[in-house]
């Protein structure tokens, strides 16, 4: 529920109305959300939920709404761009993530490697601002990897993180695994059989080269490839050199904030991981193949539709003024395909 909420919550603070399409695969989520709206706001019926696949998403693009909010592959975005600009409507693309991490010479290096666990295989990794690439300084790189490795090889699917739930996303997966194989990689943890259906075993790479899918491409399931890097610099140098800038993570000390300056992502933490979806009042979005706008944060409700007026005002007229009508209701919804 946390993707739908982080676009329709601020719409309706904003006085929008709201049209919610789940994804197909999820579209009880939507029904227990408009539910839980009606049960509590019942008299006011501005959150209402369609259910569908593709289609369903276009026709409500192509529905006089005033703003579209999308979350998804950055495949589908730029289709959902496309029927959008038929009418011009305006849009946030929440598209997908490859998002980076940067360990520098004087990070704590147990808090890092905890970290990059968590935020690369909690929930099998597939979470769009998941750890998926990590980039650590020379000069702590093997003591990083022990930790990493350590703490890896005590992860169980099936009891500490869930089945992939998308059945094509573990071709992706498989695919992504046996070209950094077939490229040189080696496996600390896991291997080439680590996708077993419906699950897939964590997996920490190292010797990936840079051009390998699985630094290039989206994942979206529990592997690690940690690279080895010369300094900081060259550190951030590697993690820019991705066409996605969703989030980023950097764990460091004294250079810590000129890292994360220094970084193309949306957003940064600093000696943490995934900080910002937790804190409401900040912006959430990114760059490049990773979309455009923001969700969260006031940003979100300042970009979101002008609710239109109401039907009377309390205000007195004027004189010289005359009066205008308005449609019963307060405002156009905007969509959330």
């Amino acid at each position: 529920m946390f993707t739908p909420l982080g676009s329709v919550v601020y719409a309706l603070a904003a006085g929008n109305a709201v049209v919610f399409k789940p994804s197909e695969l999820t579209p009880a989520v939507g029904c227990f959300l408009a539910d839980a709206f009606a049960d509590a706001v019942g008299d006011q019926p501005v959150f209402q939920v369609v259910t569908g696949d593709g289609a369903t998403g276009h026709a409500l693009c192509l529905a006089g709404v005033d703003k579209v909010a999308f979350t998804g592959s950055p495949a589908t975005g730029r289709k959902v761009m496309a029927a959008c600009a038929e009418r011009l409507t305006p849009m946030v693309l929440e598209l997908g993530g490859k998002d980076a991490m940067v360990v520098d010479d004087d990070a704590d290096l147990e808090a890092a490697a905890e970290q990059a666990l968590w935020g690369g295989m909690a929930n099998a990794g597939q979470t769009c601002l998941a750890v998926e690439r990590v980039y650590v300084v020379d000069r702590v790189y093997d003591r990083f990897l022990a930790e990493l490795v350590e703490r890896a090889s005590r992860v169980r699917p099936g009891a500490d993180f869930g089945p992939i739930t998308l059945p094509r996303q573990l071709e992706v997966i498989g695919r992504h695994l046996d070209d950094a194989f077939a490229r040189g990689a080696r496996a600390l943890v896991g291997g080439p059989d680590a996708v077993r259906p419906p699950y897939v075993d964590p997996v920490v790479l190292v010797d990936v080269p840079s051009d390998a899918r699985i630094l290039q491409e989206e994942t979206f399931g529990p592997v690690l490839p940690v690279v080895r890097a010369r300094d900081a610099g060259h550190a951030v140098e590697l993690a820019n050199a991705n066409p996605y800038g969703l989030g980023a993570a950097v764990f460091a000390g004294r250079r810590a904030d000129r890292i994360a300056r220094a970084l193309r992502s949306g957003m940064t933490s600093i000696n943490s991981v995934l900080t910002y979806a937790g804190i409401p009042s900040l912006p959430l979005g990114g760059v490049g193949e990773s979309g455009f706008g923001r969700i969260h944060g006031p940003t979100a409700s300042a970009s979101s539709p002008a609710p239109r007026p109401s039907p009377a005002s309390a205000s007195p007229c004027p004189s010289g003024c005359r009066a205008s009508t308005a449609p019963a209701s307060s405002s156009r919804p905007s969509a959330r395909p």
